[in-house]
């Protein structure tokens, strides 16, 4: 008798060994996800997003293998040979193939995302009208979390559109004229501190980082002014062209009666330097976001 057989074994020996060998597969299976997982979390892996990317895929790939195998073994305990277990697993694909188009297309599609290097784990992207941060690219789906929190789930098939967002964030700008009398333009940047402050609190949501207020500036033609850059998730300027613009204008009217709409400019861009940033959380204390003369010779992108 070899190791595999178990013809001369009693039924409630056999089904210990079958359950034996369930029970080894299982733990493989736990052995491996765990072992991802550390590796996963590693500098190196952490570090290079198509790393991680294929550790979810080699993974995944890894535990069917073993699911596939510990199942052929136990039927072949059973009488039916490996032969045959895998002419009729691939008899069963072939069907399932073409009956779930589908399913082909999606398997087909992830793998030529993660090869091509489309985009990989962690990168900010807008596909197919959804925008979010890549948590995952599997044989079927591709996962996102959106701007509010929550996972969205696009069918491999399904993508298109696809646009990436290289530094992590879309910038805006706005550009506020201030006063060219010193003692208004002090009171006009104090309010701009304020309001700022307040909106950051109101609408934490659309933000990617702290946002700068920049020191002044000044046109060729003498306008005197002070840029506050906002690092915004894509699609979100509208309440700093709103509501933002909006409260800047009044305000700053109650200083200069003649202040008007154009002296409020909102602009936004995108950066094609890479960079990797963490989820920004709005600050408790209103210090947090002020103005800062220091970026005055090395401006923040």
């Amino acid at each position: 008798m070899d190791m595999f057989s178990i013809k001369g074994l009693g039924t409630s020996e056999r089904i210990v060994l079958v359950l034996a060998i369930a029970a080894a597969a299982h733990l493989c299976v736990r052995a491996v996800r765990h072992l991802a997982y550390r590796l996963s979390s590693t500098n190196a892996v952490q570090r290079w997003a198509k790393l991680r990317t294929l550790a979810g895929l080699t993974t995944s790939i890894l535990v069917f293998s073993l699911y596939f195998g510990a199942i052929g073994l136990v039927l072949r305990e059973f009488g039916v040979s490996l032969t045959a277990y895998l002419a009729s697993a691939s008899v069963l694909g072939l069907a399932i193939g073409f009956g779930s188009q589908g399913l082909v297309q999606d398997v087909v599609t992830g793998l030529t995302v993660i090869f091509s290097d489309l985009f990989q784990v962690g990168d900010l992207v807008k596909i197919s009208g959804e925008t979010g941060t890549v948590q995952s690219i599997g044989m079927r789906f591709t996962a996102l979390l959106n701007p509010l929190g929550a996972q969205v789930y696009i069918p491999n098939r399904t993508l298109a559109n696809v646009i990436v967002y290289p530094r992590g964030y879309l910038r805006c700008f706005a550009d506020i004229t201030l006063s060219a009398q010193e003692e208004v333009a002090r009171q006009m940047l104090a309010k701009v501190e304020a309001i700022t402050v307040g909106f950051v609190q109101q609408f934490p949501g659309i933000l990617r980082a702290k946002p700068e207020i920049g020191p002044r500036g000044s046109t060729p033609v003498g306008r005197v002014f002070v840029r506050v850059k906002f690092r915004i998730w894509p699609d979100r300027s509208g309440p700093i062209e709103g509501a933002y613009k909006q409260e800047i204008v009044q305000t700053l009217k109650t200083l200069d009666t003649e202040y008007a709409d154009w002296m409020v400019s909102i602009n936004t861009e995108v950066s094609e330097t890479t960079a990797v940033i963490p989820a920004y959380r709005a600050p408790r204390n209103p210090a947090d976001v002020k103005s800062d003369e220091s970026h005055a010779d090395h401006p923040t992108p």
